[in-house]
This record gives structure tokens, C-alpha cells and sequence, in this order.
């Protein structure tokens, strides 16, 4: 077997400067890549249902940080998960025009349920990640900073992979205080 592993994480700001008094929002953007998301297939969901594997869950966490040596933690951390469910069903809504489908997945993003119609979508839905962070800008001194982050995600054995655990730290940006 190959690997998998988190794509080039993006940190997106909303400004460069900011005053002491106003919030400071960043969204962290990445991907799971590689044999976990190539696995998460139309076939192995069916084999996967009929072996009573009819569960997937991923377990992911998000980091901000400033500093060098000192590393000072910002936001909140996300320490979450996504789950992802195999079941069976006629239901006439979910209905692919290509063929007479009857395994489906249902994701759980944030305890939300999403259930899509394409295997791409639903490869979306669970390894595609934008996530939210917004803390005062006052929790900085006064000037530049380094703004890094560190992402992981890890989960279980499955009929159709393996055990695993990957990690990304290699992104950083700027941004100045006044």
C-alpha cells in the first residue's frame, strides 16, 4: 500500500493589520489525500456493508500557534471528529439516474448530517476542510507575528484500509499588530 496524507495546508486571513481591539479570523484549509480517500469508494462501501463495516470515523485536530521558541497556542484547538456511515436503503429520494444504487454514506461534519450523491462529493464532505478560528488580537503584542498551524487526522482498520495517523506543520503567515 502506498500513504496517505494531509495536503499543503492553506492559512487564509482576512487583513494583514489589525488594531489591538478588533478580532482576528483565520480559516485553515486542507485535504486528506492519498490511499484513505482512494479507498472510500463506491465498491469497498458495498463489500464494507456486507462485512458489517458500516462505520468510518476520523478523528482530526487543528492547531494555531505564534512565536518562535515559545510557542504561544491561539483560539480555541479543534479536537473532533468525522464520522462516516454505511447503510442500505430503497428510499426513492436518493436516487441515482446511472444506476440502481443502494449503498449509500451519510458524513456527520460537526454532528451535522450531510448525504450526497456522487462518490467525489462524498470524498469531499469527509477529507476536505475549512475550518474557522477567531481570536482577539489583543492575545498578541504589538507588532509582527508568525501565525503557524499543525493538523493531524488518524483512524481504525477497515476491510478497506489500514490503521494509520498522518500530520502536517508546514504553513505559516504574517500579520501585523498596531
Amino acid at each position: 500500500m502506498g500513504e496517505s496524507k494531509i495536503s499543503e495546508i492553506k492559512l487564509v486571513k482576512s487583513k494583514d493589520e489589525y488594531s489591538s481591539d478588533e478580532n482576528i479570523e483565520i480559516n485553515v484549509q486542507f485535504s486528506v489525500d492519498g490511499d484513505l480517500r482512494d479507498a472510500f469508494n463506491e465498491t469497498n462501501w458495498t463489500k464494507a456493508y456486507n462485512n458489517n463495516d458500516v462505520s468510518f470515523k476520523m478523528k482530526y485536530g487543528i492547531k494555531l500557534t505564534s512565536g518562535g521558541f515559545r510557542k504561544k497556542e491561539l483560539g480555541r484547538t479543534i479536537d473532533t471528529y468525522r464520522k462516516a456511515s454505511i447503510f442500505w436503503t430503497r428510499n426513492p429520494k436518493l436516487v441515482n439516474p446511472m444506476k440502481d444504487r443502494r449503498i449509500w454514506v451519510q458524513v456527520a461534519k460537526n454532528f451535522e448530517p450531510f448525504i450526497r450523491l456522487s462518490e467525489e462529493e462524498v470524498r469531499q464532505e469527509l477529507f476536505d476542510f475549512n475550518e474557522r478560528f477567531v481570536f482577539k488580537a489583543s492575545d498578541l503584542e504589538k507588532g509582527k507575528h508568525k501565525i503557524m498551524v499543525e493538523a493531524f487526522a488518524s483512524w481504525q482498520k477497515h476491510d478497506y484500509i489500514e490503521t494509520g495517523s498522518i500530520k502536517n506543520n508546514s504553513s505559516e503567515i504574517e500579520i501585523i499588530i498596531n
